[in-house]
């Protein structure tokens, strides 16, 4: 069971209230009907006039009510909406299970904490579908205050986890705040508008961990940067002057309305891209200068990366039950890695696989592993892979044996976050390993300057891929997430964003 809040908050309920009472946009709102609220649904439901149509005056005026008493003191945007969607192979809920969901959902976000009927925001359940509710409340509590939101999207995940124990329905991962920031709905539309393949926040998350995995130090990070076309704009500290505290990225192509680039932070971007994390992991010691090498020296620094990753991939097996932090810290490496090698390659299916492997890599809840040998051998062979490009001398075989490590490393992280009972984080890690698989199968590149000729992962249908016992591989492209097939939203309504799983 998956609940995504619409992000950000709407403004005029009575759009949003009709359109979930309504058709739908392909006529598939069937039987719309009020299941849960701050009052019995009977007494709010919506009339039906003769004409067969419905009267929402009262409903809707009885939900503005405690926000319009606040007047200037509330919420800019009071709209809060939550569409909770189960399991297209669970059993159909019934209306009674659905109240108890909303109202446990309520409970746990603060909104609507038990027993404060009277005193805590005005809210109802909608249901116009047998397998989704849409909540909807309006932030002004009945007593006059503003109620508080801490949290509420981990709140939401919580009583959905509670949901799926209560009535045994498909179980889903725990909210460990390692997915990173998906795109809106408006981000993708836009990137479609402009011929895009992908929305910026996207290309700009790749964009800087591939320039973090590749410097040893802040100035190296934004130098690289400006290197790949990516802007910068510093943050500066306030107490401090000239002490950088952060920094926001924008592709030059992206602006707004007013002309100006859309400005994104690291820490909208991923959880482990904010200058401090950035910052934990860099190593100035350990810094390579930018300089011209001979066709050995790349070589060395290939096979130095691959027998890295083969050690490495070893000793994750070994430290994850004797030490989890180092463990964790090579885990956190091998994403640098990959993103590096990709950028090197300039491979599609092994930037596929970086993409893929990022969840897996982060601590959970935000923790920043401590420094450990493992973990920095493998950051150090990453930044001489990014300043040594591409190899010359039998690159299909270079090639073929650092993607192979690479399988065994994925595979190892998978085996790590399984046995931690972090079915998202080894789901992200097998996904990367079957990308790789295909890049191994594939042509590598026979030059420098060629670009390695590769299958897609949907080849890997009909080739023996073996994984961890108990642990099936994952579909050949990535499954679009029970939150992306939440009820479609209408006019009055905020776009959501996915879920922060």
């Amino acid at each position: 069971m998956i609940g995504k809040i619409s992000d950000p908050r709407g403004t005029r309920v009575q759009g949003l209230i009709y359109y979930l009472f309504g058709p739908g946009r392909r006529e598939e709102h069937t039987d719309p009907h009020l299941i849960a609220g701050w009052r019995h649904p009977a007494e709010v439901e919506p009339p039906l006039r003769p004409d067969g149509s419905r009267d929402f005056r009262r409903l809707n005026g009885l939900l503005q009510q405690p926000h319009a008493a606040l007047g200037d003191r509330g919420f800019a945007r009071p709209l809060w909406h939550c569409a909770v969607r189960a399991a297209p192979e669970d059993r159909m809920l019934s209306d009674d299970e659905w109240a108890q969901i909303a109202a446990d959902i309520m409970r746990r976000t603060g909104l609507a904490p038990r027993g404060q009927d009277d005193d805590a925001v005005r809210w109802v359940a909608v249901r116009h579908g047998a397998d989704h509710i849409h909540i909807v409340a309006m932030l002004a509590r009945q007593d006059g205050s503003k109620p508080r939101l801490s949290n509420e999207r981990y709140r939401v995940r919580e009583a959905c986890r509670a949901a799926e124990e209560r009535y045994g329905l498909r179980r889903t991962a725990s909210g460990d705040r390692t997915a990173a920031r998906c795109p809106t709905r408006a981000e993708h539309e836009k990137a479609r508008r402009r011929n895009r393949p992908e929305p910026s926040r996207a290309a700009l998350r790749r964009a800087v961990a591939t320039a973090a995995a590749g410097a040893a130090s802040e100035g190296q990070f934004f130098a690289r940067l400006g290197d790949a076309g990516v802007l910068v704009r510093k943050r500066f500290g306030t107490r401090t002057p000239g002490e950088v505290t952060g920094y926001s990225v924008a592709l030059p192509d992206d602006v707004n309305a007013s002309g100006s680039p859309v400005w994104f932070s690291g820490g909208k971007l991923a959880p482990d891209l904010t200058l401090p994390k950035l910052r934990h992991r860099w190593d100035p010691a350990h810094a390579t200068s930018a300089r011209g090498f001979t066709t050995a020296e790349r070589d060395a620094m290939w096979s130095h990366a691959t027998s890295s990753a083969a050690e490495v991939a070893s000793q994750i097996r070994l430290y994850s039950a004797t030490d989890p932090n180092a463990a964790a810290d090579a885990a956190w490496a091998a994403a640098d890695t990959l993103h590096v090698a990709a950028a090197a390659l300039g491979s599609r299916v092994l930037r596929q696989a970086a993409d893929s492997f990022e969840r897996a890599a982060r601590a959970p809840y935000g923790r920043l592993p401590r420094p450990a040998p493992a973990g920095s051998r493998l950051r150090q062979a990453a930044r001489l892979l990014a300043s040594a490009g591409v190899t010359s001398s039998e690159p299909e075989i270079s090639y073929l044996r650092f993607i192979s490590k690479l399988v065994a490393l994925a595979r190892a992280v998978a085996e790590m976050r399984m046995a931690q009972n972090r079915a998202a984080q080894a789901a992200a890690a097998l996904q990367a390993a079957e990308y790789l698989h295909a890049m191994r199968v594939g042509k590598a590149p026979r030059g420098p300057g060629e670009r390695p000729r590769i299958r897609t992962a949907a080849d890997l249908a009909s080739r023996e891929f073996p994984f961890p016992a108990g642990m099936p591989p994952p579909s050949p492209e990535p499954r679009s997430s029970l939150a992306g097939r939440a009820a479609s939203r209408g006019p009055g309504a905020a776009r959501p964003r996915g879920p922060t799983r």
